[in-house]
């Protein structure tokens, strides 16, 4: 082989490098967006829904379109989560097709599960309520994984 293609072989190799860091960085930086929340667990509840602890029997806390939450201890901070906003999606479940694919909703936390009125279908990060449950995941599934993420 001549010098010259030596030489042009070395220059391709060397031109292909910074390609490759750009197309690792940019599968890196795709990988981190899509799970930019963090992992718990789901259950559902139905009324009654009142009282609660944050709001007591005040009606005008739950979200006209029903999509609230219960949240268990590892989020109640004394209940400083109180009517935050959070985004929730299902990942998966216990039983067969579990999640309604690419949904996610957002829910108002309005209770703490531990003392609520009405008890949820299993221990759970986030207590759906009916619609909001059913909104994201299959209604027959007792208890999901989800991700969830403040809004």
């Amino acid at each position: 082989m001549s010098i010259r293609g030596i030489e042009a072989r070395a220059f391709m190799s060397s031109s292909r490098q910074p390609l490759y860091k750009w197309v690792i960085l940019f599968l890196s930086a795709l990988l981190l967006h899509l799970s930019n929340g963090d992992v718990g667990t789901g259950s559902r509840y139905g009324p009654p829904y009142r009282p609660t602890a944050c709001f007591g029997n005040d009606g005008s806390q739950f979200p006209t379109n029903n999509q609230f939450a219960a949240v268990g201890e590892q989020l109640w901070d004394n209940g400083a989560i109180c009517g935050k906003i959070y985004l929730v999606r299902c990942l998966s479940g216990s039983t067969p097709k579990p999640c309604i694919p690419g949904k996610t909703i957002e829910v108002k936390v309005v209770d703490r599960a531990q003392t609520s009125v009405s008890r949820p279908t299993a221990p759970a990060t986030f207590v759906l309520s009916n619609e909001a449950f059913a909104a994201i995941a299959n209604p027959s599934a007792k208890s999901i994984n989800v991700e969830y993420s403040r809004k």
